[in-house]
Parts: structure tokens; sequence; C-alpha cells
């Protein structure tokens, strides 16, 4: 059928190549990506290990029958395990893989695979078997590091590929420990890059793979034709709890990042910038008169961060980072937290619809600080007019009605959102406080009915929920 049609082609003018030098073309790629496909696996397959870890558990306890607390009951048939009130401990074992990536031992893992364990067991390609310790992890990339005990000198470490530089559509191979089968070479392509939102940690840029991932591949490896390592397999989409075709990856430059942070630190110091973000919506667009829905809108800034230091404003429209674009909000608290503490960054960002440019020495990020790095706000869509919709001041009876903190000095309050009318698919919530109306400050409710019938077609307001802001659209 491809001849067939190619030469169908060449017969209308459409490609100027002879059909045999096409049909060459296309055959001799084939064969060499096989060969090179089976030179990879048989050189990395020694850099991928085995992990198995071992846990000690607390059985759940077992519903009582409501007879067991009567004696007679007792008398014929025993007290059972777990009737007693008390969770019987138990040991559990699982499996997963790893990739040594330094000679002296380290192997690069997921953090998922190794929590909690109380013994963590190495098996290299050949069979043998070594004792390894956790030397730091990472639950919110899910990245481990492990330091194998008395490691061998004959160890074949991998080497860490740019992640940034694969392409859509590039071969990949897969190698771990799928269902405890011992090691196993997959393949497929690279489906997606940046997949970020997918729910399964804190910092997502995941690299979707068709490649075979299945349980037991977690920590395992993907490996570019080159025979570098360009992820570390995660985490599998699936209904069945098998391969169904999307696979994630680690990046490896996130992954890099990570093992050197808990190498040198024994933690990983993330950036910090200050700021609550959200997506640029359709609705936002044109309510905010922009050019295109691009970019990451920023909807507070915590006071006396690096952000507001660096002169960052609410409203500000944030375009890139260091001259890479920005696609949306996990973007950019990706990029923020890798850039690390004490790093300056290049922002290009538009405000009052002109571009400006500011650069910003980022803090660390405290995970037991009250204003998380980057928090991103869910996205709205905003459809509907007020429908629904009522709001009454901010007063003391409704500060304690909904628990408003002093430091809330103006705004009016939500105290009503009819279920299912426009105003409660637009986003909002009973207990929100209106801020702002079209980026002008509200202090009354005759303001605010003013404002509103004002508006064309959209209206934009600033709302604070809890200890954040984000805008919402409402169209009319």
């Amino acid at each position: 059928m491809l001849n067939s049609r190619l030469a169908a082609a060449v017969t209308l003018g459409l490609c100027a190549a002879p059909v045999a030098a096409v049909n060459s073309f296309l055959q001799a790629p084939a064969a060499v990506t096989s060969d090179a496909i089976a030179n990879v696996a048989e050189k990395r397959v020694a850099s991928v290990v085995n992990i198995s870890t071992s846990k000690t558990v607390s059985a759940p306890q077992r519903r009582q029958h409501p007879m067991s607390q009567d004696p007679l009951f007792r008398h014929f048939f025993g007290q059972r395990d777990g009737q007693r009130g008390m969770p019987t401990p138990r040991r559990e074992n699982s499996l997963g893989s790893g990739v040594i990536v330094r000679k002296d031992g380290i192997v690069l893992t997921n953090n998922h695979v190794v929590a909690d364990a109380d013994s963590i067991r190495v098996t290299l390609s050949d069979g043998r078997e070594f004792n390894a310790k956790v030397i730091g992890s990472d639950p919110k990339s899910d990245v481990a590091v492990l330091r194998m005990d008395k490691p061998p000198k004959d160890l074949r470490p991998i080497p860490l590929g740019d992640s940034k530089a694969l392409r859509l559509g590039e071969m990949v191979v897969a190698i771990g420990n799928p269902f405890g089968l011992g090691h196993t070479v997959t393949m497929g392509i690279v489906s997606a890059k940046g997949r970020a939102n997918v729910g399964i940690v804190d910092y997502e840029d995941f690299i979707q793979t068709d490649a075979a991932i299945n349980p037991g591949n977690s920590g395992g490896a993907l490996i570019d034709l080159h025979g570098n390592l360009v992820g570390i397999n995660t985490a599998i989409a699936s209904r069945s709890g098998g391969y169904q075709g999307i696979g994630f990856a680690v990046p490896s430059n996130m992954a890099r990042s990570v093992m050197n942070s808990l190498l040198k630190h024994g933690r990983v110091i993330r950036g910090w910038l200050g700021v609550a973000i959200q997506p640029v919506t359709r609705d936002l667009q044109k309510a905010l008169s922009l050019n295109s829905a691009r970019g990451v809108l920023v909807s507070d800034v915590v006071q006396d961060s690096p952000a507001a230091r660096g002169g960052l404003r609410r409203g500000d429209v944030i375009l890139s980072l260091q001259g890479e674009t920005l696609r949306d909000p996990a973007h950019l608290r990706n990029r923020v937290a890798a850039a690390g503490a004490g790093s300056k960054v290049r922002f290009v960002l538009l405000r009052n619809g002109k571009k400006k440019q500011i650069k910003i020495r980022l803090g660390e990020l405290d995970g037991d600080k009250p204003g998380r790095a980057l928090e991103v706000a869910p996205e709205h869509a905003g459809s509907g007019n007020l429908a629904g919709l009522t709001v009454e001041n901010l007063n003391a009876q409704n500060r304690k009605r909904f628990d408003i903190s002093r430091s809330v000095k103006r705004g009016l309050v939500v105290s009503t959102v009819v279920q299912g009318s426009k105003a409660a698919r637009a986003g909002l919530r009973r207990g929100d406080i209106l801020l702002e109306l079209n980026q002008k400050p509200l202090r009354s409710i005759a303001a605010f009915k003013q404002g509103y019938k004002r508006s064309l077609k959209q209206t934009l307001l600033l709302v604070q929920r809890g200890s954040r802001t984000l805008y919402i659209v409402l169209n009319k």
C-alpha cells in the first residue's frame, strides 16, 4: 500500500525522487533503528537494577462479629487475631527498579519505591545482590537516591542525558522489573513533554511515552537511542492497573537537579518567588484586553517576598522566564523551583498592555512557610451572569460568620451562591470576598451593582479565598 501511494505521488509530480530511492530511504532507517535499539538494550541493561524492599505495617483491624464480646461465643469459637482491638504487625514486601548513575554505587529511583522501607535490596542484571540505604528522597518530585553497600568495582553507570533536547516522536527504550519478572526491555516513542497537573506529585514535568511501563517498572530507566538516561519511569495512566499505552517518566534534568541537591545538602533546595498564579483563560484574555491567552497571570503577591521586592504586581502576566516561553502555571512553578534559591532570574511580563522586563533574586522555598512558592489557582472558565449571587458588606457579624481575618480591610462578602446558578458555574463560592471589579476597588454594594451594569460582556472580579486571591470572570 505504501509503495503504490508513493508511485502515484511520483506520477502526479508530487515527489521528485525515484520510487526505488524513496523505498531505500524509508527502509534503511528501520534497519538502523533496529540495530540501535538492540545495541542500547545490550549496553544499558547492566545499568538498571531490581529493587526489593521490606517494611513493617499494621494490618487493619478486622470487623468484629456482633457476638464476639459474648463469653459463651468466645468459649466455643475462641478469640481470633484482630478481635482484641489491636492492629497486627506484619511484613510487607514490594518490588521496583532503579538506575546506577555513579560507579560508587549511587542509584536513582522513585521515592514511592523505597518510602518507609526497613530494608532495601538491590539486584544487578547478573544476579548479584547488595544491601542499599536511602541517602535522600524527595516526595514532591517522587525521586530518591540510594547508595549500595560495598558496591563492586565493575558497576556500569549510565550517563544522564539532556531531557530538554528530546523531540516528540523520538524513539526511547524503557528498562525495568515489571511484575517482578526481572530485567525487561520495551520500546516506544516520546508521546508528549512537560505533562503537568497529572495529580501524582507536587512538581510534575513528565515525559509521556508509549513504551510499555507496568507495575514494577517504577524507578527504571527511560533511555534514548544514544544510550543516555532521559527519564525515570514513574507511573502509568490505566483503568486496569496494567499498561494501556500511556506512561510517565520524571525527566532526567529534574532528576539530576534533585539528586545533586540531596547529595550535597541532604534536602532539595528550591527557588521561591512568592506569588499566587493562575492560567490565562480566554475569558481572562478578553477581560484584561490581552492579545492572546498565553502566559501566567499573577493573582497575588506575598508581602516582603522576592516577587514583591523585585517589582512584580498583581495583574501582571508573566510571559517568559530566562527566555523560555511559559505554557502554564505549573511550567512557571517548576522553572522557579529548579532555578534554586539565590538565583537571579529574568522575567518578561505584560503590565497594562506593555511589555516589561525585570530581574528577581529568588528566595528559598520553606515547606513550613504560610505562603507556598507558587500557588496555582484553579482554572475558572467563567460563564453566565450574576444570577444566584448575593453579596453583603464586610461587617463584624460577617467576619465572625465566615471567619474573615482582620487583615482584610475592605471588600464585599459572598453570602449566597445558588447551586447550579451561573455564578456558581463561574467558580464563586459562599464566603468569598470580592476585592475588585474590573480592577477597581469595591467599597460598597452600590458600587458593585453599578460596576456590573457598566460592564459590556465580561466582569473581572478579584476574589480573596482564604489566604490567597484569584481572578474570576463573569460573562454577561
